[in-house]
């Protein structure tokens, strides 16, 4: 199954939300129940927020990272994200490079094996 992609995407593998969520996934989905089904929707392996403009997917990275989660980390003198990723889907590509993340047609998914990786 794939996540599908609109506007700005920031997408998480749920292991990594499951191991460093305060509270864990079933917090997660608690905090965010409002908004499933709405900008926040989920397949068995990513969550998926998203916002309109840059500033707004910022705010959610700045959130996210509050929570203990690192979005980017240095590879090889080059940035790339971690934690989480952030997708322009009128790109069809990740603003950074993600390698845990494959970006297809009808969206997008965990690449096998990925993000369940103890982060750190």
């Amino acid at each position: 199954m794939a996540i599908a992609l609109e506007f700005i995407d920031f997408i998480v593998p749920i292991a990594l939300i499951r191991e460093k969520y305060p509270g864990g996934w079933e917090q997660c989905l608690k905090d965010h129940e409002n908004l499933i089904g709405g900008r926040v929707w989920f397949d068995e392996h990513l969550l998926r927020d998203g916002a309109m403009s840059p500033d707004g997917i910022g705010s959610l990275v700045d959130e996210w990272t509050e929570l203990g989660f690192e979005p980017t980390e240095e590879r090889n003198g080059q940035q790339v994200w971690k934690d989480c990723c952030v997708v322009e889907s009128l790109f069809g590509r990740p603003t950074l490079p993600c390698d845990w993340l494959e970006i297809g047609e009808d969206g997008c998914r965990l690449l096998k094996g990925n993000g369940a990786r103890r982060s750190g």
